[in-house]
């Protein structure tokens, strides 16, 4: 089997970082949305869904063939039967991919009661006939994982980090939460330090990490090779050069809201807008200001007023007395709101 190695950082002296799959977010337009405001290091593509009958969904395989951001994209897959995942894999690898992703974490329940996602973690044996299948099929790239600590419990978690071992997992994202827990109880940071321990592979550190000074205090905790960022990358897309600031013990550079306003623009203008019916296209909206709006007031004024709009213009008056009121004022450094 050939040697297989993750494609050079652009930052070597520094952790990587990665900005985590989201289904229905992280398409090739989030993608350039967030290279607009500072990169990450690698980004991975929505789940192409495997099975008997499936092929390459063509709007997720743009993210790979119609990427100029000049970042890494791994292609991420999601299924359990095993001819398909390899078949899949291989066709993937016709294309400019930095490596081929396994999903074992989704926490959706329409998914893991397929056996697939996080399903896949009450399954080791699976696990185990998977991953050896596809590092067979997968020699000349990266095959890496995207998983949890576990389903409901943590009681397979070693043994399948052991089978991450066994099949030379190149690269393991871990989410410090079991799927169950969803995204709801606290991240366990300690389970993450324990995979970064034992796997042979870099371990980036996944799960709440929602600010420049959260990602740092948890690379210290973990000793984990970087940081994935999820949902609060959503919110605050310059995360990713806040993060690398932080990391040069430089000062974080604070976001006017006025530039905040111009992001939420950029989200409005998707490569959809022209076909979307208006209401779809504000409701469409409010799930990137949902995550914003956690950054702006600590009393969640503008959360619940913008929650209450309905229409374009009700959506960017509020916008507009929000965020062009005072020039001074900037995005907070980390949430003010929880969710």
């Amino acid at each position: 089997m050939s040697q297989v190695s993750l494609p050079q950082s652009l930052h070597p002296y520094l952790p990587l970082t990665a900005l985590a799959p989201m289904q229905d977010v992280t398409n090739l337009w989030f993608m350039k949305v967030i290279a607009h405001y500072g990169s990450p290091d690698y980004f991975f593509t929505e789940y192409f869904r495997v099975n008997d009958t499936s092929r390459l969904n063509r709007s997720i395989l743009a993210a790979i063939t119609e990427n100029d951001t000049g970042r890494p994209v791994f292609a991420q897959m999601i299924g359990e039967s095993i001819s398909d995942l390899v078949r899949t894999a291989k066709e993937l690898c016709n294309y400019n991919i930095a490596g081929v992703d396994l999903n074992m974490g989704c926490p959706a329940p329409r998914i893991y009661r397929k056996n697939v996602g996080g399903g896949l973690l009450l399954l080791p044996e699976k696990v185990d006939r998977i991953l050896g299948e596809l590092r067979s099929a997968v020699n000349d790239r990266p095959l890496t994982v995207k998983m949890r600590v576990g389903f409901e419990n943590t009681d397979n978690f070693y043994e399948i980090l052991d089978i991450i071992n066994r099949h030379s997992i190149d690269l393991l994202s871990l989410h410090g939460r079991t799927v169950k827990d969803m995204y709801h109880s606290s991240v366990k940071y300690d389970l993450i330090a324990e995979a970064v321990s034992r796997v042979h592979c870099p371990v980036l550190a996944n799960g709440n990490i929602d600010s420049a000074t959260t990602a740092v205090k948890v690379l210290s905790q973990t000793g984990a090779a970087g940081v994935m960022v999820g949902r609060w990358a959503i919110g605050n897309p310059w995360l990713f050069n806040q993060i690398r600031q932080a990391l040069r013990f430089e000062p974080i550079t604070p976001v006017p809201l006025v530039e905040v306003r111009n992001y939420i623009d950029r989200l409005w203008q998707t490569p959809t807008a022209a076909t979307m019916p208006e209401r779809a296209r504000v409701g469409y909206l409010k799930m990137f200001l949902n995550y914003i709006a956690l950054s702006v007031d600590a009393e969640g004024d503008f959360l619940r007023l913008m929650r209450q709009t309905q229409t374009e213009v009700e959506l960017f008056n509020l916008c507009d007395c929000v965020f062009l009121a005072d020039k001074n004022k900037t995005l907070a450094l980390a949430p003010l709101l929880k969710i």
